[in-house]
C-alpha cells in the first residue's frame, strides 16, 4: 500500500499485491484527501480505513503543517462509496457539492460587484 520506487502498490483481496498506474495520481483532480472525501461524500475516517483494509482504496500519506492526511484516488473513492451506499448516493452528493460551490461563487461575485459599484460611485463623484 505504500509508494516504493516510483510504483504504487496495494494489497489484493487474495493477499497478493497489485501494481497500479501512476498516471491517475498525477492527473489534475485524480486524487482527493480523506478530509475532502469526508466533506464531499459524507463518509467518515473509519469508512475510508475500512476501504483501505479491504483493498478497495489505494492511498498515499501526506502532511501539511504537521497535520497528517491520506491522499486517495477519487475514482476509487467514488466506486467504493457506490458499492457500499449505492450509485444514487454518490450522484446526489456530487450534485450537492457542486450546488454548494456554485452558491459560494455567486455570493463571492455579488460581494465583489458591490465593492466595484461603490468604487465606481466614488470615482464618478470625484469627476
Amino acid at each position: 500500500m505504500r509508494v516504493s520506487g516510483g510504483h504504487d502498490y496495494r494489497a489484493a483481496g487474495d493477499g497478493g499485491i497489485i501494481l497500479t498506474d501512476k498516471s491517475e495520481w498525477t492527473k489534475k483532480g485524480g486524487t482527493i484527501s480523506n478530509v475532502t472525501a469526508e466533506k464531499e461524500y459524507g463518509v467518515d475516517y473509519d469508512f475510508i480505513v475500512r476501504g483501505i483494509r479491504a483493498g478497495k482504496l489505494q492511498y498515499r500519506e501526506g502532511e501539511v503543517w504537521g497535520n497528517p492526511f491520506l491522499r486517495l484516488l477519487r475514482s476509487q473513492v467514488e466506486q467504493y462509496i457506490a458499492e457500499e451506499r449505492g450509485a444514487d448516493y454518490v450522484a446526489d452528493r456530487k450534485k450537492a457539492t457542486e450546488l454548494r460551490a456554485v452558491k459560494k461563487e455567486m455570493t463571492q461575485l455579488k460581494n465583489r460587484l458591490k465593492v466595484l459599484e461603490l468604487r465606481k460611485a466614488e470615482l464618478e463623484k470625484k469627476s
